[in-house]
């Protein structure tokens, strides 16, 4: 894999136009660029985003839940998949939520997505149960995944 020079950082506003256009290509059910705002003044809710060369190529967000963390959205840009952005912005954010005292981190995941399933596993997240029928798109199942911090 080559070498990739990244910068994790909080995702600002200046981010939302091309985090939105990011969501459209990698979801079937893509939020909006207003949602993704309105994170932005949720007191409990944390986005971090991927930059290589002054281009946002991911983001990941949580909301903190007492002492859980709720993955919300984790996305890299199809260009530039299989390049360990993902990875990156998986380990930073299970940093941010031992720094914010979170013990577990859960999240739901198409039951179809073998990639993310796996990636999610590397890290040590495991099933915990299924979603029937949680993507309004076409009914498909999610997997219920944990990670014990």
């Amino acid at each position: 894999m080559e070498h990739i020079k990244t910068l994790i950082r909080p995702m600002e506003r200046r981010d939302l136009d091309e985090i939105a256009e990011m969501e459209k290509m990698c979801f079937s059910l893509p939020w909006t660029r207003t949602m993704f705002e309105d994170e932005l003044f949720n007191p409990d809710a944390y986005y971090l985003v991927a930059e290589t060369d002054g281009k946002t190529v991911g983001y990941i967000g949580f909301w903190k839940i007492l002492d859980e963390g709720h993955i919300t959205n984790i996305a890299v840009h199809p260009d530039f998949r299989r390049r360990g952005y993902g990875r990156e912005l998986i380990a930073a954010m299970i940093g941010k939520a031992k720094e914010l005292g979170i013990t577990a981190v859960t999240l739901e995941v198409r039951i179809s997505n073998k990639t993310a399933i796996s990636l999610y596993e590397s890290f040590g997240f495991l099933a915990a149960g299924v979603r029937k029928k949680y993507y309004s798109d076409n009914d498909e199942d999610a997997l219920i995944m944990w990670l014990k911090l």
